[in-house]
């Protein structure tokens, strides 16, 4: 059994955030029935690369999840919606704050119903505020969070990451809210509503900047692959063109690696101690680590790195990773059947449970694929299915 098992999860969402939330949770053994328009499937289907016709980026976030095509703007989608709610555990929803309110599925009114309903609502900018209309984006938020303007080269514009990353980031923290809800519900018996804005899970990860900003008056700025708070930290390039990524965080680390590269005297120096000191001599820093680096290939490098257990990793791309022995011990990729494309690769769970471990069961499936069977499960018959099927509110 999967630790979720018997948790009924509704996934209203579309595009990234508020689905790889829903994703988690089946990957643990929720019941994720995502709804989607008749007409309009989520948007993430058509994003990416696609084999067929079909979709890839929707094979991992659709996974684990049950598909029925409904339109929540007609009464008869309404009412299919508000019996879905009145038997689930969580509904999660990106819609525009006061949507759900003009379709009469207030979250009020349906935990009227559910006492027990956890409404998940994940939006740009939050329920209230100047900007709680406005639609908003994952980029949006790593403009706004401060993280496209110390990203990049210090002569550089501020740089966007050619990812949902700001999204991927609220997926996880919508997770983590749903379950600090669910537990809250083990104590209260009732459910809650989580408001959860995409602006702000990234700005907290990003560290105390404000609270440097109001205490120091600091305002980050762009360091490219440096650190703002230690350093050696960069990139280097071998003699053989690999690129390598070194990390000195801990304070004894950093002394090895200046051992290692014939710099003793360096770490020696009162400056040295600090991580403010070493980025205060970068430069000088880089060089030596630069310039040993420079003079051998890859694989020495790493391997005197690891003999003097410092930090080290070489710069992947996504054919590395299909190579890598690390990963491939931790089953992080799998190979799962598809009814559409035979099988098909997606990453595994993101953590293993000693006891209750998650499990990918099936691949995205295709749009509309469980509607017939969600609706019967809430106790829409044959006859009726087809009425609705014919008037375009399902499919």
């Amino acid at each position: 059994m999967g630790a979720l098992d018997g948790l009924r999860v509704i996934d209203a969402a579309t595009l990234f955030a508020g689905p790889s939330a829903a994703m988690m949770l089946g990957d643990f053994g929720a019941d994720v029935v995502k709804v989607e328009h008749p007409r309009r499937p989520d948007p993430a289907r058509g994003h990416g690369a696609a084999k067929d016709g079909v979709g890839l980026w929707w094979k991992t976030l659709g996974r684990n999840k049950r598909t029925a095509a409904v339109d929540l703007s007609r009464e008869e989608g309404q009412e299919i919606l508000r019996r879905l709610a009145g038997g689930a555990d969580v509904l999660i929803e990106n819609f525009r704050p006061g949507t759900l309110e003009r379709w009469n599925l207030a979250p009020e009114d349906l935990r009227k119903a559910n006492p027990r309903l956890v409404v998940a609502r994940m939006t740009g900018f939050g329920q209230s505020g100047p900007m709680a209309s406005r639609p908003g984006f994952g980029t949006l938020a790593e403009a706004m969070s401060g993280f496209a303007a110390m990203t990049g080269e210090p002569d550089g514009p501020p740089t966007l990451p050619p990812l949902a990353l700001a999204d991927g980031i609220a997926g996880l923290a919508m997770a983590y809210a749903i379950m600090v809800a669910l537990a809250a519900r083990e104590r209260t018996g009732r459910g809650q509503v989580v408001d959860m804005a995409i602006i702000e899970p990234i700005l907290a990860l990003l560290g105390p900047q404000m609270t440097a900003y109001r205490a120091l008056g600091v305002v980050p700025r762009r360091t490219g692959n440096r650190s703002s708070s230690n350093a050696p930290r960069n990139t280097y390039r071998t003699r053989d063109g690999r690129w390598l990524a070194v990390s000195t965080s801990a304070q004894t680390v950093a002394e090895r690696v200046m051992r290692l590269v014939g710099r003793p005297d360096l770490a020696a120096q009162p400056w040295f101690a600090t991580g403010a000191g070493r980025v205060a001599h970068v430069e000088e820093l880089d060089e030596a680590v630069g310039s040993w680096i420079a003079e051998r290939d890859a694989a020495e490098v790493i391997a005197r790195f690891e003999e003097a257990e410092a930090a080290i990793a070489p710069i992947y791309d996504v054919k590395d990773i299909a190579e890598d022995p690390q990963y491939r011990a931790l089953g992080t990729f799998i190979e799962v059947p598809d009814e559409e494309l035979g099988s098909v690769t997606l990453q595994n769970v993101l953590f293993r449970l000693s006891d209750t471990p998650g499990e990918v069961r099936w691949p995205g499936p295709p749009h509309g694929r469980h509607t017939e069977k969600v609706l019967r499960e809430i106790g829409y018959d044959a006859g009726r299915i087809a009425e609705l099927r014919a008037a375009g509110v399902i499919a």
